[in-house]
């Protein structure tokens, strides 16, 4: 794998004297204020006449603000983050036009999380020392790791948890750290009760980071509701309500990175399934152990370390039955469910573990289609990735030693030849199910025996008559 860049955010913790946190703390209030009046401003002018408001027309009011007596405070601090806010708004109506996102909002001095970006000409770094605009001493940060020998940052962005903890990230274009090379390949199964179960029968406890803290979390909520709006002691305990939620969150995060490093490390190939969380968590009975999971996150993190260390992410159709397909036949059963953890195969007789058996299916399905294409299986475009595959495409071995049915019979099968079957049948079911058509399409395959081609050619147009 050759070198190559990435933008890499290295985060570290900072503890700003009495004088930096109150200039921080006025950059973080004009920064929201110029947001806020550059939203108005544009909102306004599409309701009023219709007309579009961009980055410069309101770089240029910027500008006029800073003139004025009841807005002069916004000359005092760093011209930077303030310039950076509009570039963010502009972002903002980009990805609402593009349907992406939701229509930008104002932002709330309670509820928003304060940060101020700095660019190279707001801020000084050299030898591990950072210096912001406007200051005249470097911040305290704890350098809890080095970033990489001959980098240096291009973006610095400074932030405050609602916790009250001081954060520094800095945006750096750095060449991730090459890993070994890795063979295996593993189907990723996500759940509950076990956080993921993977291909080989391992199965990764769940941790529940929210649970271990559920009564603390609530008692201080309690305590929270007790106290008057707007006193002290309500900021008070408002702040120990954040500081459980950080004290979470920062659990969950910790796990999460632990985990998918370790299954980028030791495998090439790894499948997930696509998992639509913001149906899921319309169940009110399971929302709280969904969201506690973070399944989202998880996918996140493997997508672009995968990308990074030259790992082959797989992401499966969220249609995909691999609950109800048994591993060994492909027979699919009508339901399953949450309350069946393991179930018995009527055709086979095999016996199932739920998690593990979805697993297999998975890894079996993804080095499936990866070995005769996308076109062998039905697309499903999002409205937010219109277009594109619903699967990532290489070539790794199909898997071996598992037999399947032709016409009731028990037979043995080439490897690819298994593997095309498993795909075949997900198409076959899903057409009889009626959710889409069946059409008589080739099959893409790469290169193989012409005896191997012919048989999954024949197969293929059998089960498409039947």
């Amino acid at each position: 794998m050759g070198t190559f860049s990435v933008k890499q955010a290295f985060r570290y913790r900072f503890y700003p004297t009495d004088a930096q946190a109150v200039e921080l703390s006025r950059t973080f209030g004009c920064v929201r204020k110029v947001y806020n009046l550059a939203l108005a401003v544009r909102s306004d002018a599409w309701t009023a006449s219709r007309k579009r408001v961009g980055y410069a027309q309101t770089s240029a009011l910027l500008t006029v603000w800073k003139k004025t007596d009841e807005l002069a405070y916004l000359a005092e601090v760093s011209s930077v983050p303030l310039q950076r806010a509009l570039r963010h708004l502009q972002a903002a109506f980009v990805r609402f036009w593009g349907k992406r996102s939701q229509y930008p909002r104002f932002k709330s001095k309670r509820e928003a999380q304060g940060s101020a970006e700095y660019t190279r000409s707001g801020f000084r770094y050299a030898d591990g020392r950072l210096t912001l605009a406007k200051m005249a001493e470097p911040l305290d940060v704890v350098w809890s790791r080095p970033l990489p020998t001959g980098v240096e940052p291009t973006t610095v962005t400074v932030s405050r948890d609602p916790a009250g903890r001081w954060f520094v990230s800095l945006l750096c274009d750095a060449a991730p750290t090459p890993m070994p090379a890795a063979t295996a390949s593993v189907g990723i199964d996500a759940g509950l009760t076990s956080l993921i179960t993977l291909s080989t029968g391992e199965k990764i406890a769940n941790p529940k980071p929210e649970r271990t803290d559920r009564a603390q979390l609530a008692r201080a909520q309690r305590a929270l509701s007790r106290k008057e709006k707007g006193s002290n002691n309500r900021a008070k305990a408002r702040t120990r309500v954040a500081r459980i939620h950080a004290r979470i969150a920062d659990r969950r995060r910790d796990n999460l990175h632990k985990l998918t490093t370790r299954l980028v490390r030791e495998n090439q190939t790894l499948v997930i399934e696509d998992l639509a969380v913001r149906n899921m968590v319309k169940n009110h009975k399971l929302a709280r152990a969904i969201t506690d999971a973070a399944w989202r996150d998880l996918r996140n993190m493997l997508e672009y370390k995968a990308a990074w260390y030259g790992r082959e992410l797989i992401i499966l159709d969220r249609w995909f039955p691999s609950t109800r397909m048994c591993s060994v036949c492909g027979t699919i059963v009508d339901e399953m469910p949450l309350n069946v953890r393991e179930w018995m195969c009527t055709n086979c007789g095999t016996n199932h573990d739920r998690d593990g058996n979805a697993a297999v299916n998975l890894l079996a399905a993804g080095l499936a289609v990866t070995a005769c294409g996308a076109g062998a299986r039905p697309q499903r475009e999002s409205s937010s990735r219109p277009g594109q595959s619903a699967v990532k495409q290489e070539a790794p071995p199909a898997r071996a030693g598992i037999p399947f049915l032709k016409g009731g019979e028990e037979v043995n099968a080439s490897p690819f030849a298994m593997t095309v079957t498993l795909v075949v049948t997900q198409v076959t079911a899903r057409a009889l199910e009626g959710s889409i058509p069946v059409e008589s399409q080739a099959l893409h395959t790469p290169v193989h025996s012409d005896g191997e081609v012919q048989e999954v050619s024949a197969m293929f147009d059998r089960l498409s008559a039947g």
